[in-house]
């Protein structure tokens, strides 16, 4: 039992042989939650964003070394103004307040996607978020806002075309270093909330050989029992990544 760890973690390593290293999770559901207690859609998103801080803590706890979480979509910009820069508001809001404890406890804070199109005020408190836990050595928070999964592999292709490189040179593992995710692990376990089946655009080249997980559960209902549930359904899958 490692210095901390409470009787709950440890219960869940006795049910599992192996943690993922890499997590990302499309968190759904926000929009149906608010509406379900008669609330506007940015209520929910509030509550969904809230929610994030507690389960990447718990996530910490538990040393897994990786999560991405998919905030906001190159396709959410087709979403009505109002419900967009109030998104836009209540992440700025939450990196501010969550990011000094974040930093506290050791995780570090990295941006995927397109942070030129965003608003410069939000474009700051990211970079300020990413400066501040540079150096930090646990959890990797991997926040992609105003990312797909098609632009992130045209943004490579561009790169590696601007830099003149030899058709002959490329290959997986090159390309892999031209991606936003470059230096980190390709993702072992994908979860998606709120009853929806798809990736919507999602790490489409890091998560070829992922564990899928998927659950009616919409996003800020999601508890750390849930979580574990998620947790326990990947230890219990075969990897074989494609072998016999």
């Amino acid at each position: 039992m490692c210095p901390g760890e409470t009787g709950m973690m440890k219960s869940l390593r006795q049910k599992i042989n192996r943690l993922p290293v890499h997590i990302a999770i499309v968190p759904d559901g926000n929009g149906r939650w608010a509406e379900k207690r008669g609330l506007p859609r940015l209520a929910g998103h509030q509550a969904g964003v809230k929610k994030m801080r507690s389960l990447v803590e718990y996530l910490n706890d538990l040393q897994i070394k990786y999560v991405t979480l998919y905030g906001f979509s190159t396709e959410n910009w087709g979403r009505p103004r109002e419900e967009i820069e109030g998104l836009f508001r209540i992440l700025e809001e939450r990196i501010n307040q969550d990011v000094p404890k974040l930093h506290q406890k050791g995780v570090k804070v990295l941006h995927l996607g397109r942070l030129g199109e965003l608003p410069n005020w939000l474009q700051k408190s990211i970079q300020h978020a990413e400066e501040r836990t540079r150096d930090n050595a646990g959890l990797t928070l991997c926040l992609a806002f105003n990312y797909g999964g098609h632009v992130e592999i045209v943004d490579a292709v561009r790169r590696i075309v601007a830099e003149g490189i030899p058709p002959e040179k490329i290959d997986e593992k090159l390309f892999g270093e031209y991606l936003y995710t470059a230096g980190i692990p390709d993702v072992d376990l994908l979860i998606r909330t709120g009853d929806e089946w798809r990736l919507s655009n999602f790490l489409l080249w890091q998560t070829a050989y992922s564990e899928y997980y998927f659950t009616e559960v919409l996003w800020p209902d999601f508890t750390k029992e849930d979580m574990d549930k998620a947790l326990i359904a990947f230890s219990h899958r075969e990897r074989r990544f494609g072998a016999l």
